[in-house]
């Protein structure tokens, strides 16, 4: 299985190159063996991201009219890496040669489960720790998807030969982030949350040697496609999804 360089970590050369190359190399090689397959699959799901798109907060981006990002009036250099290598990714996977297999490309928003480690684990330990308040000025949008609707849109986009191309993986309704770290902090039964203003965010990040982007830009991402086709969201709400998944954290799978 390939994996890419985990983009929680400082944006410096070495680790921009590691992770540009463990994403465009490894989709190469895929496309390679494709191409050479005697019985090439009949659909190849590559894994994007949607922040290739723009910091929004007026509207939200989807896959017909969404705005691609990096040209952002005074967008941070890490908020433009972020998307040049999104798009760098899924061109690796469009100019491979694979006229027998069906190509998706999931452009997934952060995809929650109660597994440790995860992100959803993380930003659980905040709330529990009475940190889990408002980053920033709290407008900026998260846009998410419960863990069991990621996999049930993966099994749908093999079944369905219709769908090709750029595909949110995303829930319908993306939230600011005071909102949904609000509905967080009351699915687990905790009332309040100290906020992080963006100076903390970045004095927080450069000691965990990590970026704000992954906070502080704002990822509004609608699943146009999904649901025009007719997939249905179990968790289509955050409230709903964050309940689940503080259940299934308070008793462990």
């Amino acid at each position: 299985m390939f994996n890419g360089r985990n983009v929680n970590c400082r944006y410096n050369q070495e680790n921009r190159r590691q992770i540009i190359d463990s994403r465009v190399n490894s989709t190469k090689v895929v496309g390679e063996a494709i191409a050479e397959a005697s019985s090439p699959p009949k659909v190849w799901l590559q894994a994007s991201t949607a922040t290739i798109y723009a910091h929004r907060i007026d509207a939200p981006n989807d896959e017909l009219t969404g705005i691609i990002g990096g040209t952002e009036p005074n967008a941070p250099t890490t908020w433009k890496f972020s998307v040049d290598v999104a798009k760098r990714w899924e061109q690796a996977a469009i100019e491979a040669v694979t006229p027998k297999t069906r190509k998706a490309l999931m452009r997934s928003a952060i995809t929650l489960s109660p597994d440790h480690g995860g992100i959803f684990d993380v930003l659980l330990g905040l709330v529990r720790h009475g940190l889990g308040g408002t980053a920033g000025n709290g407008r900026q949008y998260v846009s998410w998807i419960h863990d069991r609707d990621f996999i049930r849109a993966v099994y749908w986009l093999i079944e369905h030969e219709e769908m090709s191309g750029p595909i949110n993986i995303a829930a319908p309704n993306p939230l600011p982030n005071a909102e949904f770290m609000r509905m967080l902090r009351e699915a687990w039964g905790i009332s309040i949350g100290l906020p992080a203003a963006k100076w903390m965010l970045e004095i927080g990040a450069f000691l965990m040697r990590s970026e704000t982007e992954l906070i502080l830009k704002s990822r509004r991402v609608v699943p146009t496609r999904l649901l025009n086709a007719g997939f249905s969201f179990d968790f289509p709400l955050w409230s709903d999804a964050a309940s689940d998944l503080c259940k299934r954290s308070r008793v462990p799978e």
